[in-house]
């Protein structure tokens, strides 16, 4: 019925649980890192630096799906690209989601 001295004198329940509980959130958040952040921020350097490459002559596909040759470098944001015969489109850089080189032939799919 009376509390015994003993318990009078210890520390208040979950006092010392705040170091437990930020150890679990920090590694959650490393985790996070480099499993999601860091190999997103890769892929996207490898991105810009392709984009940053393309030159005439390249095929490029677009990001709707055009696949065209790269008739002239317009500017450090455009580039004229011919998708048909004597048809030419103005493409920004950043549409451009993937660089074929020159004479990369086209990956097929059948077996």
């Amino acid at each position: 019925m009376f509390v015994t001295p003993a318990y009078a004198q210890t520390a208040a329940p979950g006092a010392g649980d705040l170091f437990t509980m930020i150890v679990p959130l920090m590694l959650i958040m490393v985790v996070f890192y480099f499993l999601l952040i860091r190999p997103q921020q890769q892929k996207m350097k490898q991105h810009q630096a392709m984009i940053g490459k393309v030159a005439k002559g390249d095929t490029v596909v677009s990001s709707g799906g055009l696949v065209g040759k790269v008739v002239k470098v317009v500017d450090d944001h455009e580039v004229l690209v011919e998708v048909g015969e004597n048809i030419k489109v103005r493409l920004l850089r950043s549409g451009i989601a993937d660089v074929r080189v020159k004479g990369e032939p086209v990956k097929s799919d059948s077996k």
